[in-house]
């Protein structure tokens, strides 16, 4: 045991081989953050990186062009998307999140014989791992892809003094390496490693799932690329990718089973059980598992080490893509803490420390930012715990009102879901441990109509929302009863807390009147959809174009029956918040409401966003930039105004500057209610053509709203003063940063803008910055001299798909449009060179057949031709320089496929026409033909090209 090598000496040795022994730059590992790569979540293998290298799409200025041989430790992350290890984590001793990856990479350097005989070197002579125990795959071909057995791989090994039964072919699936359904592909040779040994032979053992015969180290040799076709085709430079998990090669050189048992994770297991209430960490799974507490062990340290990495890499838990995944884990983490190991709240953070003590040499970022790591996981975890305990009451309370052999309620798992963010498959467990199912079905239904209503509002012949949209009568009944209108001036009740946080007032209200179906009601039964109306709300309604407020209320003293509030409308000064009861509601109930911070605090960013966004707008392009409409979502802004004309790239980036500039003056945001006539008075105000209540609310960036009232004020000259109902920050400098994604003309003369803020601005900008290395990388390669027509040809495809990829991104517009001017003028470039290097083959083709023929009447023959397009200009070469003469060519492909082009002299008009020539011959191919009385082309099939020249013969004879 003690003279085991420790995690860090592993790793450590591994670099140190490849950069000592074998010249290979080290690199540090990428953030787990994908860079510029939308189709990720999580970088989760070592290869991610120099994908820009393997697609041949890296700038050959940029330091990765550089790079021949290189080594590293990559931090990965599989969960969500196709690599979801997520549910298997804790089950078994190996599936993790999180895990580090070894490789060394070749890039046009070295090739199989080195990559094989390095990775031999290392196991065998500087870990020590017996010769014996090691067997090694390679790919075994496949005949329906026109692949032969990789037998230089088998070579290779055998040279190495691997014995003939340790070395084992494999099918595609196993040992054949893609990295998407298009793009470099090949064949790659695996090592696999005996945990039991002892002289026995364990090839039958080898990729069959065996726990006693693992996988350790992945060697991928990347010579060919797949087309969208489907065909291969050789790359023109080789590259070698390779992949070791770092957590299987310490279980096997610390001589462990599981990877659970080495200092990778015994430390962290240790910090667990100081402090839960559990006994001692004992590996055990499945059955033996009793209570499931080796698994929380398992669950709480993976996923303990995913939190740290991510957060560090600026991955924090949220509410879509890498980010829901990761609070996902979070709260998964979080339940088999409180629930499985009976540990207080703050468990989690306190293994941060523990964490950073094993990975903080490796990664010193970790170490950085571990108080950080820290207060992120303790905010979650609160806010979490206090979910989940309200959860657990609803749920028990449902259960215990239940029928047997009922299944749960899907109003209530719906409310979960929607109001405390229960992850389903949470909801499902739960369930699951009290024997009971999910009424699966209805909570379906449920989903679609949420989709739908999310999706914009009733479709063209529908009717609008009969429960929140109170109609005339109802109105006057409501006035008549002396029903007073609802209170919302809580919905302003906000503050900064001590850390920069905002902290949203608490708010209790009394139920006044409930509405559906166009009647108001006293009582609404369970399970119904309707509209409350209460005397007071903190809930922000639609209006002034910014998205209503979403969350929940509870009744007083009933902690555990949420109602869902969906959305809330104003409609004569009552606010109608849309719930699904979950039991019977009644007019009197005492109610306590429940933002959804999250999504009121993006679309008060949003909000602040676009008020910044307007008077950047009037600065750049003038006083009479006006306003025409806006849109506020937690996820967007969007922003209609009068223009003159198109606005340039020159002015996007200017309005950004501004915007950005005001940002990071971090202004004070005034925000005040004043007589309407006071308001109207004010020199600069901004304000859309809408009725507006009295008084108003005046929004005023860094000044005063008592300094803009003053008589001979100009202050709103200077600065963006609004008339505005929203809800808004309290300081600029929280909007972070705002990219303008996208700016076309709705009709002439009105513009719109949508913007993305914070986060999705700076992820924006990210890919923006990657498309445009791609495009000048294209650029670079579009100067230098290509003489071959297929090389060129793949070049303009290569512009085209970036074309559609720059038009759909999301990235700063500015840069769109720069883009799209320079893949514009490179798809004409390369047309033109493919144009003109097809016209240079062909006139020599033409001078062949000319010098062959001699003036003839009629030429038919076949010619080798890249495509349909040259063959014609063949045809038409010839035509030109012998106007009297009649010519058919064909061109067999490798495909088996014959084209067919042909053009008849005008001096054979009318009898003699190319469609019916054509089509002749083309029908004898089994195949189509078409074109006019003088030029035709078409194709058919190889089987049938001897029978065609003679039909091309005798129908030329049969015309002339």
């Amino acid at each position: 045991g003690a003279a085991c090598p420790s995690a860090g000496q592993i790793r450590a040795a591994f670099l140190r081989f490849f950069e000592e022994r074998h010249g290979h730059r080290r690199l540090p590992s990428a953030p787990v953050r994908p860079r510029g790569d939308p189709r990720l979540l999580f970088v989760n293998a070592g290869m991610n990186q120099f994908k820009p290298i393997f697609l041949g799409t890296v700038h050959p200025r940029s330091e990765l062009a550089q790079h021949r041989r290189v080594v590293n430790s990559q931090k990965c992350v599989r969960a969500g998307g196709k690599h979801n290890d997520l549910e298997d984590v804790g089950r078994d001793t190996y599936h993790h999140t999180f895990f580090e990856m070894l490789g060394n990479w070749s890039f046009g350097d070295y090739f199989k014989e080195e990559a094989c005989s390095m990775a031999w070197e290392l196991l065998t002579e500087v870990y020590g791992i017996p010769r014996d125990r090691l067997y090694v795959t390679y790919f075994g071909g496949d005949p329906s892809l026109g692949l032969s057995a990789d037998e230089e791989c088998r070579d290779v090994w055998l040279r190495l003094g691997v014995p003939a039964s340790h070395v084992l072919p494999f099918s595609l699936k196993d040992n054949f390496w893609e990295m998407g359904d298009t793009g470099p592909c090949g064949p790659c040779t695996e090592i696999h490693y005996d945990h039991v040994g002892g002289g026995r032979n364990a090839a039958a053992l080898v990729n069959q799932g065996s726990p006693d015969v693992v996988e350790i180290w992945n060697l991928v040799f990347m010579q060919y690329s797949r087309e969208a076709e489907g065909n291969l085709l050789p790359l023109p430079q080789h590259h070698v990718d390779t992949g070791m998990g770092l957590e299987r090669l310490v279980t096997v050189l610390q001589n462990k089973r599981s990877n659970y048992d080495t200092d990778l994770f015994t430390p962290i297991l240790d910090a667990i059980h100081k402090g839960c209430r559990a006994p001692r960490y004992q590996g055990l799974v499945g059955d033996a598992d009793v209570g499931r507490v080796n698994m929380a062990y398992r669950v709480v340290a993976d996923h303990v080490r995913a939190l740290c990495v991510c957060i560090t890499d600026g991955i924090y838990p949220g509410f879509s893509g890498a980010e829901l995944v990761l609070r996902r884990i979070l709260r998964r983490a979080v339940r088999f803490c409180s629930e499985v190991l009976q540990a207080p709240p703050g468990l989690l953070a306190s293994l941060v420390p523990t964490v950073v003590e094993v990975l903080g040499d490796a990664y010193p970022e970790l170490t950085r930012n571990a108080n950080q790591i820290e207060d992120i996981i303790n905010e979650n975890e609160a806010a979490f715990l206090s979910s989940l305990e309200r959860g657990r009451h609803i749920i028990e309370r449902t259960v215990q009102q239940m029928e047997p052999s009922a299944k749960f309620p899907a109003e209530v798992a719906w409310s979960l879901y929607g109001s405390l963010g229960f992850p389903l498959d949470l909801i499902d467990l739960m369930l699951e441990e009290k024997g009971i199912s999910l009424d699966s079905a209805a909570f379906n239904e449920l989903a679609l109509e949420d989709a739908k209503r999310k999706a914009g509002g009733p479709q063209a012949g529908e009717p609008g929302n009969t429960n929140t949209q109170l109609d005339v009568h109802s109105l006057a009944q409501l006035r008549g009863s002396s029903v007073p209108a609802t209170d919302d001036s809580p919905k302003y009740a906000y503050a900064l807390g001590p850390h920069g946080q905002y902290e949203f007032s608490p708010c209790q209200a009394t139920v006044l009147m409930l509405y559906r179906d166009q009647s108001l009601q006293k009582e609404v039964g369970a399970g119904q959809r309707c509209g409350v109306i209460l005397d007071r709300t903190n809930f922000y309604a639609e209006q002034g174009g910014q998205d209503s407020d979403q969350g929940y209320m509870i009744r007083l003293g009933q902690q555990d029956v949420l109602f869902p509030v969906e959305s809330v409308h104003l409609c004569g000064g009552y606010v109608i918040h849309e719930v699904t009861a979950v039991e019977t509601l009644h007019a009197g109930d005492q109610v306590q409401l429940f933002v959804d911070e999250a999504r009121r605090l993006a679309c008060m960013t949003n909000h602040t966003a676009t008020h910044l966004l307007n008077f950047a707008l009037r600065r750049v392009l003038g006083d009479s930039t006006e306003q025409r409409g806006s849109h506020v979502t937690a996820e967007r802004l969007r922003f209609d105004f009068d223009t003159k004309g198109h606005v340039t790239v020159e002015q996007l980036q200017q309005v950004e500057q501004v915007v950005q500039d005001l940002i990071k003056k971090n202004e004070v945001v005034h925000m005040a209610e004043v007589p309407l006539t006071l308001a109207r008075r004010v020199q600069g105000l901004r304000a859309v053509d809408e009725g507006y209540p009295d008084p108003v609310r005046i929004v005023s960036l860094g000044v005063p709203v008592e300094t803009v009232l003053t008589c001979d004020s100009e202050a709103a000259m200077q600065t963006s003063v609004e008339l505005c109902c929203g809800t808004h920050l309290l300081q600029t400098g929280s909007v972070e940063d705002l990219a303008i994604i996208s700016e076309r003309q709705l009709v002439k003369g009105i513009s719109r803008v949508i913007a993305v803020t914070g986060g999705r601005a700076k992820e924006a900008r990210e890919v923006g910055q990657c498309l445009a290395m791609e495009v000048d990388s294209v650029s670079l390669r579009m100067k230098q001299r290509i003489t071959s027509i297929p090389e060129m040809q793949n070049l303009s495809k290569e512009v085209g798909q970036l074309t559609e990829v720059v038009a759909s991104t999301a990235m700063p517009q500015w840069q769109r449009r720069e883009l799209q001017t320079i893949l514009k003028a490179l798809q004409r470039t390369a047309n033109t060179a493919i144009k003109k290097l097809e016209l240079q083959q062909a006139e020599k083709k033409a001078q062949i057949l000319l010098a062959k023929y001699c003036n003839q009447p009629v030429i038919i023959d076949t010619v080798p031709a890249d495509s349909l397009s040259i063959l014609m200009k063949v045809v038409n070469r010839l035509c030109d320089k012998s106007p009297g003469t009649s010519v058919l060519l064909l061109s067999p492909q490798a495909s088996g496929e014959v084209l067919c082009a042909c053009q008849v002299s005008k001096n054979c008009l009318p009898a003699f026409s190319a469609a019916d020539w054509a089509v002749a011959v083309c029908t004898q191919m089994e195949g189509k033909a078409g074109g006019s009385p003088i030029v035709a082309k078409g194709s058919g099939n190889a089987k049938g090209m001897q029978g065609a020249l003679t039909t091309a013969l005798e129908f030329a004879q049969s015309k002339l």
